[in-house]
């Protein structure tokens, strides 16, 4: 009979971390807010690199923020990935800044509509429209160092 119990939770066990083992693999209810965080995390590192123009260094220096408190929003609505800034892929180094501009806007647009799905939670709505503040906030600094490298 003890073998028996034994056999029983040692089956219960095998049950309960297998259970456990495929839930860490299920995205969680909000997916595409981890996209996001993805997104501006190398929206981010494609404006984080120097500049020379003071006008443009200001600009890219709000998106930054602004990518920031968006960030700040995005992981207390969703469940935070715990990575962390520099968790991105490398930024080419024979890109212009130019470049990186267009291709941190495109990152930023992306994480928009990541973010801009429909929201149950009422909580989680006033998160969501902070960040996609955030998100537009940033969009504008970065379309203006667009237009000032088009002008230099």
């Amino acid at each position: 009979m003890r073998s028996f119990a034994r056999l029983v939770l040692l089956a219960a066990c095998a049950v309960a971390l297998l259970t456990t083992i495929a839930a860490a693999d299920t995205p969680g209810a909000h997916p595409a807010y981890l996209h996001a965080l993805s997104d501006l995390r190398y929206a981010r590192a494609h404006l984080g690199q120097p500049v020379s123009s003071a006008q443009a260094d200001a600009d890219e220096q709000l998106a930054i923020e602004e990518i920031d408190a968006a960030i700040r929003e995005v992981k207390e609505a969703a469940i935070d990935d715990g990575k962390n800034l520099n968790d991105h892929p490398d930024v080419d180094p024979g890109w212009g800044r130019g470049d990186r501009l267009r291709r941190a806007l495109d990152l930023l647009d992306r994480a928009h509509k990541e973010i801009d799905e429909r929201e149950q939670d009422s909580y989680a709505r006033g998160l969501k429209k902070r960040a996609l503040h955030h998100i537009d906030e940033a969009r504008k600094a970065v379309r203006h160092a667009i237009k000032a490298e088009r002008h230099e």
